[in-house]
């Protein structure tokens, strides 16, 4: 069963703009961490990510960066990069450090207009704020103006936000952690819709429309959705498999969101080794779909509602 998020070594921090619902959500890594990445959403902004190919020899990531503000948020990427600076963290090259800090982004301006985006000094915060053990869902960081059920228009969305969940087997702990700003609905095991496209009587649009057949309503702009994933592991992995394991992690997305990788998502999944026990690959990857579905569906269950967008937890 999942319990709550805990990757040791791992630390996470928020930090959210409440006023105007965005902010960031910061992850560094332990020592000795091996990253990797896989981008199936066509509308993607990112940061660092060619970095993180297989075929790239730099090994270790030293941060991760999840932002909302669109391109304009991977400035919070410049805040982590000083703060592990300072601390003296980062790639060696002959004159300092560099540390390596890919990111990625949601579109989140709907909710506060965009006039406060995350910025550098967002992203130092959130390493501020950052610690380990478990950590706050729903309306806080990346995830505190995302939405999902975009598919049938604006006026049926429904409030999302951050989600996350792990599991320990034996020594092996697999975790994941989910910012869901999607054009889809995201379910439930039996299909059924937890959060997505609704009528104002309540009921889910789907029901009428079972193929979701957005083409038809009113249109959410290109590249104004995104499903963002970072699935952290302590086994010990290579860059290939940390790769490998990022592809995995969008079986989770399509199996929690209908649908998902579509024309106006930007869908991007991290994947994290820690390299502190030994592990099969398949063992691993299975935990980290199954954690994956678990964080998608926690970042719409500690959603709450704000500026008359529904949320599944009371309104804050």
């Amino acid at each position: 069963m999942p319990m709550p998020f805990n990757i040791p070594g791992l630390k996470i921090g928020h930090a959210t703009n409440k006023a105007f619902h965005t902010g960031c959500t910061v992850f560094l890594c332990p020592e000795g961490t091996v990253g990797g990445v896989d981008v199936r959403g066509p509308a993607p902004g990112s940061r660092e990510l060619a970095l993180l190919a297989p075929d790239k020899p730099i090994q270790v990531v030293h941060g991760v960066v999840l932002t909302g503000g669109s391109a304009f948020g991977l400035a919070t990427a410049v805040g982590v990069m000083r703060y592990l600076d300072e601390q003296g963290i980062g790639h060696p090259t002959p004159m300092k450090p560099i540390p390596i800090v890919p990111a990625a982004v949601v579109y989140d301006l709907f909710l506060g207009g965009g006039k406060h985006l995350p910025d550098a000094e967002m992203g130092y915060q959130a390493c501020l704020n950052a610690r380990e053990g478990d950590i706050a869902q729903g309306n806080v960081g990346a995830g505190a103006g995302v939405t999902v059920g975009k598919w049938g228009g604006p006026a049926g969305m429904m409030k999302s936000g951050f989600g996350a969940a792990s599991l320990a087997i034996d020594e092996l702990v697999v975790g994941a952690a989910a910012v869901v700003n999607a054009v889809g609905d995201v379910v439930a095991a039996d299909g059924s819709v937890l959060a997505g496209a609704c009528h104002a009587d309540g009921s889910w649009l789907v029901d009428r429309d079972p193929l979701r057949r957005f083409p038809e309503r009113p249109l959410a702009a290109i590249g104004t959705n995104t499903t963002l994933v970072v699935a952290v592991t302590n086994a010990k992995m290579s860059k290939v498999a940390a790769n490998r394991l990022a592809q995995r992690v969008h079986d989770g997305m399509a199996i929690a969101i209908r649908p998902v990788h579509t024309t106006h998502d930007g869908d991007t999944a991290f994947a994290l080794g820690t390299n502190q026990v030994e592990a099969g690959f398949d063992l691993i990857a299975n935990a980290a779909v199954a954690m994956t579905v678990e964080a998608i569906r926690n970042a719409v269950r500690h959603a709450a509602s704000v500026a008359g967008v529904l949320g599944l937890r009371a309104e804050v």
